[in-house]
């Protein structure tokens, strides 16, 4: 297993996009596939939610796994002294966290494989496995709070993007022993929801776009729906583009309103975050009247790409409120 990294902070590329809806649907089929032969999840007792993972255990234990929850990874060793530290937080968070995620610890001396595959070059070192996909979380023996933060964030990543919402934890129930638990319904939108990223992996952008509409009509603060019809939009503008001429017209015209909202969309695309930011920024300060708004309003559908809590979004907020007052 190669892992992929995946970036928790939006969606800002082709590849990243369809990776996540592939993701997805396996995930879906996953979930899928085991209720149909009996193996749905059930739920676990809180001992279950701290398991020890070797390189034989890795597919069932980890991947599989992440089709149902995010499974965070402690790569440690009896020697690291740090891993002391940092182990005991982990697993005392994987509790309060009840099933939202499951922390799988590896043994780097026993597991040297693992540990070359994830790219691990120190220890402690975190990472998570989401869908089958890994992502690097943090180095070292984090503060309490910074662990927090990067655990809500994988949570909620886990929950939008990819439908998965964690286990059931019953106190009561024996470790290994999980009950059988009816299958959660699925969701009013789920069919329309589903539409939308076969029309994504067919490159149907106006079908998946339609698809979203549809769910917002009725769901209006629908989460996922939102997500997906921001990034369905962007990924229509930049297949439309020649991108060396967009460029050009962004370099000989730095006042150009039009230009530049059109060199933001491949910005981000390539996953220059800042840079489509402070374009933008740059483009409502420059500029005035019908242009003003065109500028301000592209930068506010390009945070709902990349997401509300990203520090990157929250800095070019407070950037376009200088620009406007």
């Amino acid at each position: 297993m190669q892992p992929r990294n995946m970036s928790m902070s939006g969606v800002v590329d082709l590849a990243a996009v369809k990776a996540a809806q592939e993701a997805k649907a396996k995930a879906e089929q996953a979930r899928a596939e085991a209720a149909r032969q009996g193996g749905g999840t059930g739920a676990v007792s809180p001992a279950d939610l701290v398991i020890d993972v070797d390189e034989a255990g890795f597919e069932r234990d980890v991947l599989q796994r992440s089709t149902e929850v995010p499974v965070v990874i402690d790569f440690w060793a009896e020697w690291c002294q740090p891993c002391k530290q940092l182990s005991p937080v982990l697993e005392r968070l994987a509790t309060e966290y009840g099933g939202r995620f499951v922390l799988a610890k590896i043994d780097v001396d026993a597991n040297q494989m693992l540990m070359q595959q994830f790219g691990v070059q120190g220890i402690p070192a975190v990472f998570a496995v989401v869908a089958g996909q890994a992502l690097p979380l943090f180095q070292g023996a984090a503060p309490e709070q910074q662990i927090r933060e990067t655990l809500d964030q994988l949570v909620q990543v886990a929950e939008q993007r990819f439908g998965l919402t964690g286990l059931a934890v019953d106190p009561d129930a024996e470790p290994g022993g999980a009950d059988e638990a009816p299958q959660a319904p699925a969701g009013p939108h789920d069919a329309l929801l589903e539409a939308a990223v076969r029309a994504l992996d067919a490159g149907d952008m106006g079908g998946a776009i339609q698809a979203y509409r549809n769910v917002l009509g009725e769901d209006p603060g629908n989460m996922e729906a939102k997500l997906g019809l921001a990034q369905a939009e962007l990924l229509q503008r930049v297949g439309a583009m020649d991108a060396q001429q967009v460029r050009k017209d962004a370099a000989d015209k730095p006042d150009d309103a039009a230009a530049q909202i059109a060199a933001a969309d491949l910005d981000l695309v390539g996953g220059h975050v800042e840079d489509a930011f402070g374009r933008l920024v740059d483009a409502v300060r420059r500029t005035a009247g019908e242009d003003r708004d065109a500028a301000r309003l592209r930068l506010l559908e390009l945070f709902e790409v990349v997401g509300a809590e990203d520090p990157r979004v929250t800095a070019a907020r407070r950037a376009l409120a200088r620009a406007l007052f």
